[in-house]
């Protein structure tokens, strides 16, 4: 992710398949496998840690990560080279995430684009919805019935996307 001052971002995803739900993210300039494992750790705090983490064959997973995970007791599936089909749902939120946040956007530094996209992950968890998940969002919610109230269009992440409630007036 390129910025206003030509500088490389990198952001790790971690994604929770059954819900579609983003678990954590993290904004770098310069990645290690140190970092990586350390957002590993953070993802997954106190005994939440999943039994498997599937992931790419990056380079920035090295050593000290696989420590990590393997300290957590994660097993690791790593998918074929060159393979991204084989982790298709990652795959699918990084690119909602280009075309429907940062192509629209210079971002500035990384304090902007974690800032953008605490704000798009928030959209995207409560109001986005997902063919999978039977049209509904990664955080569930109830449908609204007309007595309600009259149905409003409120702003997400900064006016780039609308949600639609219904408020009483």
């Amino acid at each position: 992710m390129p910025t206003v001052r030509c500088k490389v971002l990198f952001v790790l995803v971690v994604l929770a398949h059954h819900r579609r739900k983003v678990v954590h993210f993290n904004v770098t300039e310069h990645p290690t496998a140190q970092w990586t494992g350390q957002q590993i750790i953070e993802a997954f705090p106190w005994d939440t840690t999943p039994r498997y983490l599937l992931r790419d064959r990056d380079g920035i997973y090295g050593i000290q990560f696989q420590r990590r995970v393997e300290s957590m007791g994660i097993e690791e599936v790593l998918t074929a080279p060159r393979s991204p089909w084989q982790n298709a749902f990652v795959e699918r939120v990084t690119g909602s995430i280009r075309r429907e946040c940062v192509d629209h956007v210079i971002v500035l530094n990384e304090r902007h684009l974690k800032r953008l996209l605490t704000h798009y992950f928030d959209c995207y968890h409560r109001w986005r919805t997902h063919l999978s998940l039977q049209m509904d969002s990664p955080e569930s919610r109830s449908v609204q019935p007309p007595a309600v109230g009259k149905v409003m269009q409120l702003p997400e992440v900064g006016g780039l996307h609308h949600h639609y409630e219904r408020i009483a007036a």
